[in-house]
């Protein structure tokens, strides 16, 4: 049924004013849209030590990047968490001449040492030159990745031959697959080069490791 002629000037002025609110929202979604896929999605920054995170666009933190590669607290939490991470890593390799009965596995456990060795003590040199100390507040890191638990460290110092050859496999790998996490986070997380470097060493070296343990296995 048609609306009576009094209410059709005050409906058609209100429709259009609708419409004009309307096509200014379609034009600032349009320019939001561009600006996203010109940006792309939105990143948490961590900050540096004892600031807070932020968010900014993904362009404008690979170009912050580029920038400033200061170490973030993602960078320092990575080194501490590393050093340790790897100091198990040696110590387990330790028991293998005295309990390994595969001469494979020896090599092994010499490689893994000749890298890992030198790679805690680069990066207790970078938090030096940083100004950072090792342990920083002084928690333990015993839910990182990976990490064997003491339990099955009894374990592997109480088995010889066979079954202490398939248990060190069997925690290594685990063992290298958490620094592999742990590299890819900071990644993705961290802004200091250096960093990034040390982390894309730990993950192709002990990608290959892993590869040469499996074949062991």
């Amino acid at each position: 049924m048609p609306f009576p002629r009094a209410y059709r000037a005050p409906f058609a002025a209100a429709s259009l004013a609708t419409l004009a609110v309307l096509g200014l929202g379609g034009c600032e979604s349009g320019s939001d849209a561009k600006s996203a896929s010109r940006t792309g999605p939105s990143v948490l920054v961590p900050g540096q030590p004892g600031e807070a995170n932020r968010t900014m666009s993904a362009e404008d933190a690979a170009q912050q990047r580029t920038d400033d590669d200061s170490p973030n607290s993602a960078d320092i939490a990575y080194a501490r968490m590393m050093i340790e991470h790897h100091a198990q890593a040696l110590a387990m390799t330790e028991l293998v001449p005295d309990r390994a009965e595969s001469s494979k596995l020896g090599k092994l456990a010499e490689r893994i040492a000749a890298a890992q060795g030198p790679e805690i003590e680069s990066m207790r040199a970078w938090l030096s030159e940083h100004g950072e100390d090792e342990k920083g507040d002084g928690h333990t890191h015993a839910s990182m990745p990976g990490m064997a638990t003491e339990a099955q460290l009894k374990k592997l110092r109480a088995a010889k031959g066979e079954a202490f050859d398939e248990l060190f496999l069997t925690l290594m790998i685990t063992h290298h697959e958490g620094a592999i996490t742990m590299a890819t986070d900071v990644k993705g997380q961290g802004n200091n080069i250096r960093i990034e470097e040390m982390a894309d060493e730990v993950v192709a070296q002990q990608t290959s490791e892993i590869t040469r343990m499996r074949d062991m296995g």
